[in-house]
């Protein structure tokens, strides 16, 4: 029996299980308030609300370069998650969960293309490749009507 189904979606139960790791038990990821949106085979999504202490720039009220950085690393890293969680379908989510412990972050890149300003960002990426030792990722950081703040490319060891 699969657990990802064909269109690459996942089930509940291993989202939340994702969400909780990400979200909760990843501490940085809480403190800039890194939320999961969606998660598929194929792609994610994530969300950061701005908060008063994301702050860079106090004249202009923009977001912090590092947590651009770090939000795009994490979201790299969740999409990996999810290509190795679906490359390993017939697991259970419990045993999906046990593969990104070796996961870490090898090469980062990030664009600085615009001011971050706005009440919310959107955090998108897909895996370009998923090796047996390294996976390839590209990123973007969207204000709230879209527009593209940054890009980010990234490499992160998987075994």
């Amino acid at each position: 029996m699969s657990h990802a189904s064909a269109t690459g979606a996942f089930e509940p139960e291993f989202v939340a299980l994702l969400r909780e790791l990400f979200e909760e038990r990843i501490v940085f990821n809480r403190q800039i308030g890194l939320k999961v949106v969606d998660v598929a085979a194929d792609a994610v999504h994530g969300r950061i609300t701005m908060r008063p202490e994301l702050v860079g720039h106090f004249a202009y009220q923009r977001l912090h370069g590092g947590v651009i950085s770090a939000g795009l690393d994490a979201i790299g890293g969740l999409a990996v998650m999810a290509a190795i969680a679906a490359k390993h379908a017939d697991k259970s989510p419990a045993q999906r969960l046990q593969y990104f412990a070796k996961l870490g972050t090898i090469d980062l890149r990030i664009d600085y293309l615009r001011a971050a300003i706005g009440g919310h960002f959107d955090l998108r990426a897909r895996v370009l490749r998923l090796g047996s030792r390294v996976a390839s990722t590209r990123m973007e950081f969207l204000g709230p009507q879209g527009e593209l703040f940054a890009a980010g490319a990234a490499s992160y060891i998987v075994s």
